[in-house]
Order: C-alpha cells, then structure tokens, then sequence
C-alpha cells in the first residue's frame, strides 16, 4: 500500500476468498474479535468481492511495490 493516505478497505480485520470455478463454492473467512467467521451466502460474498477488487485498485502493482521497499531500505 503506498503511504499518501489512501484508506484502506477491510483495515481492522482479516479476509480470505476461496473462489472456484463454480462459484456456488464461493467463501470468505474473516477474522473478527469474536472469533473466525466463514461466509458463503450469495449477497455478502458480492460484498467481500467489491471490498477485493477496491483493494486490489488502492495497491502498488509489483514492479512500484518493489520501487517503495527500495527506496524505504535506502531511507532506514
């Protein structure tokens, strides 16, 4: 993630998908403060879905993630 102060979608807990091609096998594993939750319900898996892909928007892609880990070892 680059450091400007772009939010961060799902800060606070963890997200696992497991996709397949049917996606009726869809799930998301979250961590919460109560413990692990699995999901598989079709509406929420849409949600945890938007939440990836804006993820997925707000990161460096390898070759700018590679350039940031450079440049901070060089600054430490």
């Amino acid at each position: 993630m680059p450091f400007d102060g772009t939010s961060f979608p799902a800060a606070g807990h963890g997200l696992d998908y497991a996709h397949s091609p049917p996606s009726a096998l869809d799930t998301a594993q979250l961590d919460t403060s109560h413990g692990s939750e699995l999901v598989d319900a079709a509406g929420k898996l849409e949600t945890y879905r938007l939440v990836l892909d804006r993820m997925e928007q707000a990161t460096l892609n390898p070759a700018a993630s590679r350039e940031l880990i450079h440049r901070i070892t060089k600054d430490t």
